[in-house]
């Protein structure tokens, strides 16, 4: 357990509701790691719930009887519901089912758990489990959406292997991470009216590589995959707005209610980008090369002889960040860079933050096994004037729905 996580947390009265899904038992694990944290825990049970895990596991973990329904006559002799809810610092969902996201979003108190959700002033989070058709169905990305817009804290879900042996995203965040995201994440304040956080807006993403070609064999690149990127466009279009992703050379689907531009060079998506503005929001999550060839070889270079060197000389290419961040004509409302760094990130990032004149910039350490450009999970840390905030470990599909409500957060600010 982390010193963040226990400072955070230490004192913290936490009321745990366990929704019904086979997620369940990993809520007892989250029990034992709040504790661990210094907080004291409280479950309450819906009836699907108590059909994989015993309200007597959660009481021997916990130290408090487990609540399982609002027909309890003697707790409920005196509102045993709302003392509960008033009892509460926090209120965290895990797992919260797709159903009970849904009766969440639309205000429902037909049992224990929702009545408490509805009753309690306490700051709400909710971890989403569910079969990964389930999790992507409009439907759920409304509720989620409606929900992520009154300042509730949804953590996850992860993107693996799911109970019914298939795999995608569903997957219940782990305990270790549901305590980081409690510990830093403080719950966003209430969104404007809408459907989605980032409704009828224009959002404009780079994401990927660019290759700056020497000879019609040979380029120089990066190890970018553009998994980042079109995870923050998916992200962005479930959240209502009007996608452009400006893609380098990768093999990605496109994410629906996106419209895609490929391109290879720095100069072509440079070029890509500035065709597509104006717009609300930029979020330069490409990674640009720096430099590129001062010539192309029409015809491939050819080796030397033993021992001989070759010698290529490299001209810096645009700079589209900080040029779309300078356009007084873009009708930008927040402008986001990302730092992808191997030393000092904090301090780079910072630099390059003020630099380019940005709103915000998101940086993270590359070159560390299990993270960074080619794997499906990263770790990363916000920056912007005034502040900053920290992602927890995870799959770059969840930390794309963070950041995009990050997004809409800084912008209301």
């Amino acid at each position: 357990m982390s010193a963040q996580a226990s400072a955070a947390l230490a004192g913290q009265r936490i009321l745990l509701c366990v929704g019904g899904g086979i997620a369940a038992y990993k809520a007892l694990e989250l029990v034992r790691r709040l504790r661990d944290a210094g907080a004291e825990v409280q479950g309450a049970m819906t009836a699907g719930a108590q059909q994989f895990v015993t309200p007597l596991s959660f009481q021997a973990l916990s130290g408090h009887p487990a609540r399982t329904t609002l027909w309890d006559t003697a707790a409920e002799q005196a509102m045993g519901h709302l003392e509960l809810a008033r009892w509460a610092d926090r209120v965290v969902v895990a797992p919260a089912t797709a159903d009970l996201l849904a009766r969440l979003a639309h205000g429902l108190a037909d049992d224990l758990v929702t009545t408490l959700c509805l009753a309690t002033e306490a700051p709400l989070s909710v971890a989403p489990a569910m079969n990964h058709r389930m999790w992507r169905h409009p439907a759920t990305q409304a509720n989620v959406g409606l929900l992520r817009s009154r300042g509730v804290q949804v953590i996850g879900p992860d993107d693996g292997p799911l109970a019914e042996g298939e795999s995608g995203p569903g997957r219940l965040a782990e305990p270790e991470a549901i305590v980081a995201a409690l510990a830093g994440g403080a719950v966003a304040a209430p969104a404007a009216a809408g459907p989605g956080l980032l409704q009828g807006l224009r959002v404009i993403v780079t994401a990927g590589p660019t290759y700056e070609d020497l000879d019609p064999v040979r380029y120089l690149g990066n190890r970018s995959s553009g998994k980042m990127g079109f995870a923050v466009a998916a992200s962005a279009a479930r959240a209502g707005a009007e996608g452009v992703l400006v893609a380098g050379p990768v093999q990605l689907p496109t994410p629906p209610g996106v419209q895609r531009v490929d391109v290879r060079s720095a100069v072509q998506m440079r070029q890509a980008v500035m065709e597509a503005l104006p717009a609300d929001v930029y979020i330069g999550a490409a990674a640009v090369a720096d430099y590129t060839p001062r010539s192309f070889s029409p015809s491939k270079i050819k080796k030397t002889g033993a021992g001989q060197t070759l010698t290529v000389e490299l001209v810096r290419t645009p700079d589209i960040l900080s040029e779309v961040a300078s356009r007084e004509d873009a009708g930008l409302k927040l402008v986001v860079g990302f730092a992808a760094e191997t030393d000092d990130v904090a301090g780079y990032a910072r630099q390059k933050l003020a630099a380019k004149r940005l709103d915000l910039i998101v940086a993270n350490r590359v070159g560390v096994p299990g993270s960074g450009f080619e794997s499906d999970d990263n770790a990363m840390t916000a920056y912007w004037n005034g502040g900053e905030r920290e992602f927890p470990p995870g799959p770059k599909v969840r930390l794309a729905d963070d950041l995009v409500a990050l997004i809409a957060e800084r912008m209301r600010a």
